[in-house]
């Protein structure tokens, strides 16, 4: 296959997600037989037919089909290039993906991304929602910037790392339990309660693996999202184990109980990158880092 040319590229991805020459000509500015030509240089270069033409219009081949995907791969990378190279000449622009856990979503990153663009107004953000491993698969895989973790990666991921806060766990009751009234609490005063859990998920394992060894809670209602498990707590069908990051403030019906040290955990929360950050990389960075400051006081 011989050099394809980008500008190709695009016209072939617009063609696929018009499914019309007549729509694709009017999204790209150009004349129906400019799109046309391209189309068929393209053909040339790849040795394949990629469309074939309908009532309605053009629907892909089973060659087109293979070529979208590492076309549209070519085509973000090269766009978060010029946005790289853009954003050297200051934080005037660029855009920045940035990954982060759930509960990091419920306030750490938020505000942390709140402040940057009070600061930065036209710099672009998108926001990944995942769990740690998926992650890490997409900033490794250059789909994200920068991801905000829960514990350390393994140490072949080779990334590098910012230490941005310890989360505690604290133990949620409901607000009439014999334990309300206390400030901290033994797990082993828990022993015979039923917790609110989620599913068997990462997320669970991960919270099950801050707790002492020995300590596993028995579970009671299984509710996946923690307004769900909150709502249950209130109610008194149990108690649960809450990550401090995911509460925005105190809930009026529910007390919040920090575990006695003797058998407090902590959840490590990092971010991490691949590469020499950009200026909104960098930026975001500074951000997260006071943001997590702010919330650790």
């Amino acid at each position: 296959m011989r050099t394809v040319q980008t500008d190709s590229l695009d016209v072939f991805r617009t063609v696929a997600r018009t499914g019309s020459i007549t729509a694709a000509a009017r999204a790209l500015g150009f004349t129906q037989s400019a799109v046309s030509r391209q189309i068929a240089v393209l053909e040339g270069e790849v040795g394949e037919r990629l469309f074939e033409r309908v009532a309605r219009g053009v629907v892909l081949t089973d060659a087109g089909n293979s070529l979208l995907p590492h076309a549209s791969a070519v085509l973000d990378r090269l766009a978060t290039a010029r946005a790289d190279l853009a954003a050297l000449r200051g934080l005037g622009g660029g855009r920045v993906r940035v990954g982060a856990f759930p509960t990091a979503v419920a306030a750490l990153v938020p505000r942390a991304l709140a402040a940057l663009l009070r600061a930065y107004p036209k710099i672009e953000v998108q926001l990944i929602e995942g769990r740690t491993p998926a992650l890490l698969e997409r900033l490794q895989s250059g789909e994200a910037d920068v991801v905000v973790i829960s514990g350390p990666p393994p140490a072949a991921a080779r990334l590098t790392l910012r230490h941005l806060l310890d989360e505690e766990l604290l133990v949620a009751v409901p607000a009439g339990h014999r334990l309300a009234g206390r400030k901290s609490v033994r797990l082993a005063e828990l022993s015979d309660e039923a917790f609110i859990a989620g599913s068997a998920t990462a997320e669970d394992e991960l919270l099950r693996a801050t707790l002492p060894a020995g300590f596993r809670p028995r579970t009671g209602i299984v509710a996946a999202e923690w307004t769900g498990k909150l709502g249950c707590v209130a109610a008194g069908l149990g108690v649960a184990l809450v990550p401090a990051l995911a509460l925005r403030a105190r809930p009026g019906d529910i007390s919040l109980l920090r575990i006695h040290r003797d058998d407090a955990s902590v959840r490590r929360v990092y971010a991490a990158t691949t590469r020499t950050p950009s200026p909104p990389v960098a930026a975001v960075l500074d951000h997260l880092s006071e943001t997590a400051q702010q919330l650790a006081r």
